[in-house]
């Protein structure tokens, strides 16, 4: 049904990213701190956000090795 190595890590990266953007994770974010002047949970929620984007970038454009 899911074959290819693309398809696998497509579905990997969309589960990855249910988790990260899950209550119990996010929560781990919600502090009174800030980077770079920046309040730490929209920080996390860019930084998070700009990652899946890159990786999934990074795996669309590189086909696959097997």
């Amino acid at each position: 049904m899911f074959e290819g190595l693309g398809t696998q890590r497509l579905l990997a990266l969309f589960f990855a990213g249910w988790l990260l953007f899950s209550f119990p994770l996010l929560g781990l974010w919600d502090r009174d701190a800030t980077l770079l002047g920046v309040p730490l949970f929209p920080a996390a929620l860019f930084i998070l956000w700009a990652l899946l984007i890159g990786m999934l970038a990074w795996w669309m454009e590189h086909p696959d090795q097997t």
